[in-house]
């Protein structure tokens, strides 16, 4: 990537994701241990191949592997972008640990496999006026993406490589789902076990975006529990960014985790962890001013590219085991009630037959595909030795194609979407929970704007109770998964209605 597309961001402290694993909650309480890590709920090597895949090949390993123009079908997103509704003019923030030196290439092979609008920016483009750009913020340098040295005594959150993939899951799906909108990658260098480098330098790094109007919707796709957060104030803390957010028209999303109801704690590194025995939810997607998002098995015919039907004959059994149903609520996908933040006033009115929200938030609040066997294709580059921070199977992964699941998916795809209505609306929405629950509250708006998920549950541990989707809004899928043609226009009219 050329200079112009690499700046540089001196902070006084760094910020980190971990791929399996632990940080700290907040620099007031050093002692206070979350554990922090991305949505990414799992990931398969389909071929080393720079062509994408077949169905075959994915039915193969017992999944279905979605295009973007198949989740584009299964959306409805094509009357949007025929009408020029793709995102121009709009920038979307991405918050991932280390970033990855080879996402400009990898970016081209996934938008020439495609046919997808290229990027200034990306490897090999040319730029041009009108073009969106790729461009990356890095906090406090560049680290190469590379395992730690084979005799260090980490506890293994250091592998770039691992952290590579979500950034290219992050890039290439947000920009599927928006091709013209502007993504700004925003990363930092380290990887934190524990003290006052975790949670709290990525908020400061979200909090740079916001004040100096770098972008107008933020995805993060990372997530801990609430509960391995030392106490409520803690979390309190951290929350500047996202006031900020909402008073400069800027919309935080954040995927609602991967274990379902069931989430853990972290002691100090080294001292092992545990399950939560009861129902738990994740911060930042339980906070509210962020919107939560869920996800979904997409239970679609991942060949067509043109319409939303669904297919009850190929993998997985979850949707071979519900005929006819085009969505089944993930069991991965996370959701319940805060144990910290009460029910804002959005959530006091629900669709007709949603299940109760009581007096805490209730999350997440939408949804989209997720379950990593009705994942979406993701192309990343990584030497023979997949460096030692992916492994497939019993062998180290490398280049190639990867189906890809987890609500990591879901939240940067949401924020395609958001990114298009922003464009509609001349600019940043701000926090959207208010208008998507108003539109909620209508039968008639809701039904035609929201696909609505009644099936499936989030029971991903059976120790831990889970929640079933239903009707309206569930603790599974929020209130459903989006109809964008007709959702993106009725969100920025809801957003306008007092």
């Amino acid at each position: 990537m050329n200079q112009h597309h690499r700046r540089l961001l001196s902070c006084a402290t760094s910020a980190t994701l971990v791929f399996a694993g632990l940080t700290a909650a907040a620099s007031a309480h050093p002692a206070s241990v979350a554990v922090f890590h991305p949505t990414v709920a799992d990931f398969v090597q389909v071929t080393t191949s720079d062509t994408p895949p077949t169905q075959a090949q994915c039915a193969s390993v017992g999944r279905r592997c979605f295009s973007p123009q198949a989740t584009r079908a299964a959306y409805h997103l094509q009357p949007l972008y025929d009408a020029g509704w793709n995102g121009r003019g709009q920038t979307i923030a991405i918050v991932d640990s280390f970033g990855s030196d080879t996402m400009a290439h990898d970016l081209h092979v996934f938008d020439t496999a495609f046919g997808l609008q290229p990027m200034c920016g990306e490897e090999g483009v040319v730029c041009a006026p009108g073009m969106p750009t790729f461009d990356v913020l890095h906090v406090q340098g560049s680290p190469d993406t590379k395992a730690p040295p084979a005799k260090n005594h980490s506890p293994g959150q250091e592998d770039r490589s691992a952290w590579a993939l979500e950034v290219a899951l992050d890039v290439e799906t947000a920009h599927a789902i928006a091709p013209m909108a502007n993504i700004l990658l925003v990363t930092t260098p380290t990887a934190e076990t524990l003290g006052v480098q975790g949670f709290p330098t990525m908020m400061n790094a979200e909090q740079y975006v916001v004040d100096h109007h770098l972008a107008n919707v933020i995805s993060q796709s990372f997530a801990s529990a609430e509960d391995a957060f030392g106490s409520s104030a803690s979390i309190e803390q951290l929350r500047d960014a996202y006031k900020a957010a909402a008073a400069n028209g800027v919309t935080v999303l954040g995927s609602s985790g991967d274990g379902g109801s069931a989430n853990g704690g972290k002691t100090p590194v080294g001292k092992g962890g545990s399950t939560f025995p009861y129902p738990t939810v994740e911060w930042p997607a339980s906070d509210p001013l962020v919107t939560g998002v869920g996800g979904t098995y997409l239970c679609t015919d991942p060949n067509n590219t043109t319409t939303r039907v669904a297919d009850s004959n190929d993998p997985p059994t979850r949707c071979r085991a519900n005929p006819g149903v085009a969505e089944v609520g993930w069991v991965g996908s996370g959701g319940g009630f805060s144990h910290v933040f009460g029910k804002p006033a959005y959530q006091n009115q629900l669709p007709a037959g949603s299940t109760p929200i009581g007096s805490m938030r209730g999350v997440p609040d939408i949804a989209l595909q997720a379950s990593a066997t009705t994942g979406a294709l993701v192309y990343l580059s990584l030497p023979p030795d997949g460096q030692s921070g992916l492994i497939c199977g019993a062998t180290p992964c490398s280049t190639g194609w990867y189906d890809i699941g987890g609500t990591s998916l879901a939240c940067p795809q949401w924020a395609g979407l958001v990114s298009i209505a922003d464009q509609i609306n001349g600019g940043g929405l701000g926090l959207i929970n208010p208008a998507l629950y108003r539109i909620g509250t209508d039968p008639a708006r809701y039904a035609a704007a929201f696909y609505d998920v009644t099936t499936g549950n989030n029971q991903a541990d059976p120790t831990v109770p889970g929640y079933p989707a239903t009707s309206g809004w569930d603790p599974v899928t929020g209130l459903g998964t989006p109809n964008a043609a007709v959702l993106l226009p009725d969100l920025v009219l809801a957003a306008h209605q007092s």
